[in-house]
């Protein structure tokens, strides 16, 4: 099988981790994806294969944020992006953007943003296919 993505995987730093894989387990699992591999100080989340880590920093140091960074996640219909968000806000997250349309990225786009325990943005997106083939006729 070819495999379409470009990544492998992602990794993000979290400065609580213990809080921040309880955050993970619940919010990840609105769109299907679980604990796929797991050691101290680290976990991988995805649905088949380890796509998203979750650890503490390799050199001890804390764990930062990046301006302009941010991790995308595919929800499979509107209805798992509202969860998504719902899930992440009850867990702790600050929101940074309701889940809703935003035809800017394309009629098709449906999406939401939060901000996780340690301020990291992260976003759940749907991509409507059957919009964008009408749109493209």
């Amino acid at each position: 099988m070819n495999n379409p993505n470009i990544m492998s995987h992602v990794s993000i730093g979290t400065n609580k981790f213990n809080e921040a894989s309880k955050f993970y387990d619940v919010v990840l699992s609105t769109i299907g994806a679980k604990r796929v591999f797991e050691f101290p100080g680290a976990i991988a989340y995805g649905k088949e294969y380890p796509e998203f880590w979750l650890q503490e920093p390799a050199d001890g140091g804390k764990a930062e944020t990046a301006n302009g960074v941010h991790f995308g996640f595919v929800a499979e219909s509107k209805d798992a992006v509202h969860a998504f968000f719902d899930a992440a806000i009850a867990a702790g997250a600050a929101g940074d953007g309701e889940p809703g349309p935003r035809p800017h990225y394309g009629e098709p786009y449906y999406g939401c943003f939060v901000l996780d325990l340690d301020g990291h943005k992260i976003e759940a997106t749907y991509w409507d296919e059957a919009l964008a083939a009408k749109q493209n006729g």
